[in-house]
């Protein structure tokens, strides 16, 4: 029914919408349950509560106590009730879904299902798998206290256990937590909640203060790492001498007291070492264990046994010897696992300096005009349309236009080209570029999130807290790899306690203990996203911009690159390449010619032939009477002389037929993939230019070295044959495929996975989209664009092709050090438990204290991030700044680190 929203007999906001009520009773309900009882009409009211709602009201309840849960998905791309009809089919074919009803009026999906059996991320796969669209949110968390593999693990089980969380992403190195979830069902307050009821720390950042605040969080907790190391070393280092020179005579009386080696450790175990606590109470509350479970339970069972010692001391007493205390072990391990910490906080903090470089370059005020003055104000402040004037050294602060005046501008941290641009009025210039010379002012037309510098430092913080597949692997052995080695533990503290030697209950807790602190797998957490963090970071501040650890997994293993011709492989623009003047006119006659007539035409191989004047510093004249024969050529008159430039049936026409011997050596040019332009001055023939889509000086050299590689080359083009074939084959290419439509080229490249070929596709990223997002890697070069950026997996900012050689290499060496990583995780692992189990006991009388598992546990996460900043020093070439040669194999013309 309708209210008279003047005179309501109640309201309620809910959702940013205001909904009126036309009694007491039915806002009383709404009240209790809006998700139950709303039902969107089209103008997006809420009618008053009907007789319908109260029965599904009553049919939800229901179905909660039966222990289902009820989702509203937004769904976007529908276009009639045909389409609600297809995602409701899709939804009710999941097992676990109890029902699904689709609302073509409102675009929502209402489903009700059980968790047990089907988890929101499926429903969202299932209504994508369709052809539409969940509209998800995205939200990023700066998340402090991860420590471990563990950590990341646990917290993605729990969100991923969240009402309405699609999916959820924890990155050790980068200490982020990134959870896409659905609007109508939660909200990034309720998220934050939930990641620190797990006893972890969200870090509240500003909008566009990511980096700087990224920065601050990490000094901050490094700090407090130093500050409690500091106390725990303080406090530790008498326990120690205490304990292990016990009786020596240079030492105080008092530091060889039990009872006082326990009131020094005390501060050590439970303030200093409370934040292994507080992990492993959160991670019971949730029924897991991580590594503060290791070190929590490891540590106590030093503590409390030789607390008990002090206590108890009849107790302990065995064969005339006095009971043993073993706080050094508990106070020593703590201290070298903060010191480890200390370490890896440090490492980490020098991995993600990529980003910060990169935000470095925006300036941080701009020049405005405005009414008729300057005003200096924040570069957060511009808004689209605002006139800023740049002087001489400084760096232009947004993406414009310009207005007026003309400089240079160095733009080779986006281009890569080491020459200035020159600037005048209507070009656009992009932000944090150097402008060299001259003042301008200039339009602004893209501003914070939407400038190339901010859509490049995106990028790479996407690509930076991504996962490889590789990932999975250690996700996976993180989950069940903790309660394993408690069960090892005990087991190994069982055997000790009965089978061993005396006294057994001493090397049964020094035993117990060592194998839960060397299983820490905090180098196993650490192992793949400290790699992709430096590796994506390297490639960024070479212009190669990798979106994500899929890609750049997937990357290394490609063994055929395909390639588009125009704009990739060349220059993506005509240009003069052969001009062969008949006598008696010279090369920079007929040049001049033809550039004078051309100047006013509109025809693509006419600004060509201007260009190449231009370049060459020729004069040109005034060209009069000028007509144009569509598809023929032109006519002028150029001070009094009448130039023709055109086929030669044209000039035919004219009565300036050229002659043989000019024509064939046309032929000869159009062989070459070349497009002959003819010239004719007051009726006799001048001779031939002509216009090419010229190879790119680097495409030789990129496709040379990735056949050395042992990768298949093809290039895909619709141009013709004939200059298909001649500009493969002048670039070394020698499979190609010409006349193509953008879905031929689809086609051909699944035809290549079809064969069981790891294909890349490298294209401009516009017109080859499709293909793009075919390939398992699409690489985008040169532009830079949006469109680049968003259809390609990797994006090469500058045009040379040696990047995409560079881009593979890359990739060959992050997943090189992945590897690296991985295997010493492991292998550490796999070898230290059993030795520090007793393994070697029998055999050789070897015992692992625990306080050397402690040092050997922190070590190996360092060198596991020590391992990973190898990446650094990589050389990258066909980036921003191109590797020296000795950079270079000589043997392989590859990068070598």
């Amino acid at each position: 029914m309708e209210v008279d929203e003047s005179r309501p007999a109640g309201a309620f906001v809910f959702e940013g919408k205001t909904y009126f009520f036309c009694s007491e009773g039915c806002l009383k309900k709404f009240e209790q349950n809006p998700r139950f009882y709303l039902k969107f009409d089209s103008s997006g009211h809420g009618p008053a509560m009907t007789m319908e709602d109260s029965v599904e009201s009553s049919e939800d309840q229901s179905e909660r106590a039966a222990g289902r849960e009820r989702l509203d998905l937004p769904i976007s791309g529908m276009s009639c009730a045909s389409c609600a009809a297809n995602v409701q089919k899709g939804l009710r074919a999941l097992e676990g879904v109890a029902r699904a009803d689709v609302n073509f009026a409102t675009g929502r999906a209402t489903v009700v299902f059980e968790p047990r059996l089907v988890k929101p991320g499926d429903l969202v796969r299932a209504v994508r798998s369709t052809g539409y669209e969940v509209a998800s949110a995205s939200v990023e968390f700066p998340v402090e206290g991860m420590s471990c593999a563990s950590c990341t693990a646990k917290i993605e089980k729990v969100l991923r256990e969240t009402k309405g969380v699609v999916r959820a992403a924890a990155n050790l190195a980068l200490g982020r937590v990134r959870v896409e979830f659905l609007p109508t069902e939660t909200a990034p307050a309720q998220l934050k909640k939930v990641i620190e009821s797990l006893g972890y720390k969200v870090l509240e950042a500003g909008e566009g203060e990511a980096v700087d605040y990224e920065r601050a969080a990490r000094e901050r907790e490094y700090r407090g790492l130093k500050r409690d190391f500091l106390i725990s070393l303080c406090l530790t280092v008498p326990v120690f001498v205490g304990s292990m020179f016990h009786g020596a005579a240079f030492l105080p009386a008092f530091l060889h007291n039990p009872a006082v080696l326990w009131v020094l450790t005390t501060p050590v175990q439970l303030w200093v070492g409370l934040r292994f606590y507080r992990g492993a109470w959160a991670a019971l509350r949730h029924k897991t264990a991580d590594m503060n479970t290791l070190i929590a339970v490891g540590t106590s069972a030093a503590y409390l046994a030789s607390a008990a010692a002090v206590v108890f001391p009849d107790f302990f007493r065995f064969g005339g010897r006095e009971p043993e205390v073993y706080f050094e072990t508990a106070a020593v391990i703590i201290t070298l696992i903060l010191f480890g910490r200390l370490l890896e906080a440090r490492a980490k903090g020098r991995a993600s300096e990529a980003i910060r470089k990169l935000a470095g370059l925006q300036p941080r005020t701009a020049r405005v005009l405005r009414d008729g003055g300057e005003v200096d104000m924040p570069v957060e402040e511009l808004a689209v349309g605002d006139v800023v004037l740049v002087r001489p050294g400084e760096r232009i602060p947004v993406d414009g236009r310009v207005e007026s005046g003309s400089s240079s501008v160095d733009e080779s941290m986006i281009t890569g080209e080491s020459l200035p641009a020159a600037k005048k009025p209507g070009d656009e210039v992009i932000g944090a570029t150097m402008n060299k010379t001259g003042s301008f002012t200039f339009r602004a037309t893209k501003v914070g999130k939407d400038t190339a510098l901010a859509q490049i430092i995106r990028l790479v913080e996407e690509a930076q807290g991504s996962k490889a597949p590789i990932q999975r692997l250690a996700d996976v052995i993180a989950g069940i790899f903790v309660p394993i080695v408690i069960a090892v533990a005990v087991l190994t503290f069982l055997v000790w306690l009965v089978f061993g030697p005396d006294p057994g209950l001493r090397f049964a807790i020094l035993n117990f203990v060592a194998v839960l602190i060397i299983a820490c797998p905090c180098a196993l957490g650490l192992a793949t996203p400290t790699a992709v963090l430096v590796g994506t970071g390297r490639g960024a501040e070479h212009g190669i911009l990798i979106k994500g650890g899929e890609s750049l997994e997937t990357a290394h293993k490609l063994d055929t690159l395909v390639f588009d011709k125009t704009g990739t492989l060349t220059r993506g623009e005509p240009e003069v390449t052969d001009i062969e003047p008949a006598a008696p006119f010279d090369r920079r006659t007929l040049l001049s010619l033809a550039a004078s007539v051309e100047r006013l035409s509109e025809h693509p191989l006419a600004e060509a032939i201007v260009r190449k004047a231009r370049e060459e510093g020729l004069e040109l004249s005034e060209a009069a009477d000028f007509k144009a024969v569509e598809g023929q050529g032109v006519e002028a008159d150029v001070s009094g002389r009448v130039v023709l430039i055109g086929s030669p049936a044209f000039l035919a026409a004219n009565g300036a037929r050229p002659a043989d011997d000019l024509v064939t050596h046309a032929g000869e040019l159009a062989g070459e993939g070349k497009t002959p332009v003819f010239a004719a001055v007051d009726g006799r023939p001048a001779g031939v230019l002509a216009v090419a889509d010229a190879l790119k000086e680097s495409s030789v050299r990129a496709v040379r070295r990735l056949r050395d590689m042992g990768i298949r080359v093809v290039m895909l083009t619709g141009d013709n044959s004939r200059t298909a074939e001649a500009v493969a084959r002048a670039a070394g290419i020698e499979e190609v495929r010409s006349e193509l439509r953008p879905e031929d080229k689809v086609a051909a490249i699944k035809e290549l996975q079809r064969d069981g070929r790891r294909v890349g596709m490298v294209g401009d990223g516009i017109n080859d989209a499709p293909a793009l997002a075919q390939a398992d890697v699409g690489i985008a070069v040169g532009t830079g664009t949006d469109v680049a950026m968003e259809a390609s997996d990797i994006t090469l900012i500058r045009g040379d092709l040696t990047a995409v050689v560079a881009a593979l290499e890359l990739s060959r060496r992050t997943i090189r050090t992945i590897k690296q990583n991985l295997f010493w995780a492991f292998a550490y692992n796999t070898a230290g438990i059993p030795v520090a189990a007793g393994a070697l006991y029998p055999f050789f009388g070897i015992l692992l204290d625990p306080m050397i598992a402690a040092a050997a546990m922190a070590f190996s996460s360092v060198s596991v991030v020590t391992n990973s900043l190898r990446l650094k020093r990589l050389a990258v070439s066909g980036g921003i700044t191109p590797a020296t040669a000795e950079d270079m194999s000589p043997e392989t013309g590859q990068l070598q680190g």
